[in-house]
């Protein structure tokens, strides 16, 4: 494998090979993982990050597919990643590079990763904002991130995008479960997927109502637009694109992009935190010290959370 300085400069050139071995090494948690961040972080922090969900059978592939092709008739490089779910037995992403995406296969500037959730609540693998950073830092202009449909745990796009797109279809009863799943405070843009359907203009009218209901929105904040999209042919995308920009525009006016970003930075420093300290304390398990402390408090002798806070001060010591 090529060292990771030549990695990071063929992504910078748009070369996929090198933007997949990096991802590789994201999903890996590579011993030159920090060497990739490091090398990465001068050239991340430019990508307009939008965020897809909406429950399964929404259209959220074909809704993806059509997105990319607008934004590539922009003049944009585009990073789609698909968080899958994972294979029981090799881990994997099921469903591997979206067979609805391969019209994109050829375009160099186009790059298609699926991510496996590998079991991770929340519709996103552990690793997307590292995997988010190597496609920023390759030049994209614009990363899609489009989640497993696992309802309501999905919320978490919200945490890692810039614009998050709640995509609902109608004759599925989606009103209701956006409504069940707080779907609707994560919402910047609503689309009503396979608007050609009966009941498409009653899911609007619905979403619309449920938006009002207990809004407290003061001037200038931003309010959900909701557009209907028929994405198997391309209907509705122009709209839907225009919307996105709006936000876009409102975000970076509002100074709620700078916010929303450093809020990201600090959720992805904290997990890797936590996971340094996970790891100490793994080590400690086969420690005397902390064997000590679990017959303490097994016997009685000490309470859990002055035993915790012991370990602690031996971790932090």
């Amino acid at each position: 494998m090529a060292d990771v300085a030549t990695l990071v400069e063929q992504a910078r050139q748009g070369r996929p090979r090198a933007v997949a071995r990096l991802i590789t090494l994201v999903e890996n948690a590579a011993p030159e993982l920090r060497e990739v961040m490091a090398a990465l972080a001068p050239h991340s922090g430019r990508a307009y990050t939008v965020g897809l969900t909406g429950s399964p059978g929404v259209g959220k592939s074909t809704s993806t597919s059509a997105l990319v092709s607008a934004y590539r008739k922009l003049g944009k490089r585009v990073g789609v990643l698909a968080v899958d779910p994972s294979s029981p037995f090799s881990g994997g992403a099921l469903l591997g590079d979206r067979v609805r995406m391969q019209e994109h296969a050829t375009d160099p500037e186009v790059f298609i990763r699926s991510m496996a959730t590998r079991g991770h609540l929340g519709g996103l693998a552990w690793a997307a904002p590292q995997a988010l950073r190597v496609l920023d830092g390759a030049g994209c202009d614009v990363i899609l991130v489009e989640t497993v449909g696992v309802g309501q745990s999905e919320v978490e796009i919200a945490a890692q995008a810039d614009t998050s797109v709640v995509l609902l279809a109608p004759g599925m009863g989606d009103g209701i479960q956006a409504a069940k799943a707080g779907i609707l405070e994560i919402g910047d843009v609503f689309v009503v997927n396979k608007a050609d359907r009966d009941g498409a203009d009653a899911t609007a009218r619905e979403l619309n109502h449920m938006l009002g209901l207990g809004e407290s929105r003061q001037a200038g904040d931003w309010r959900p637009p909701i557009v209907k999209t028929v994405a198997a042919r391309g209907e509705g995308l122009d709209e839907l694109v225009e919307a996105l920009e709006k936000h876009r525009g409102w975000l970076a006016e509002t100074g709620e992009l700078d916010a929303r970003r450093r809020r990201r930075a600090a959720q992805e420093v904290e997990a890797i935190t936590l996971a340094a300290l996970r790891a100490r304390i793994g080590d400690l398990r086969g420690d005397q010290h902390l064997d000590t402390l679990a017959g303490q408090v097994a016997a009685g002798e000490l309470d859990p959370y002055a035993a915790a806070d012991r370990l602690v001060a031996e971790l932090t010591g």
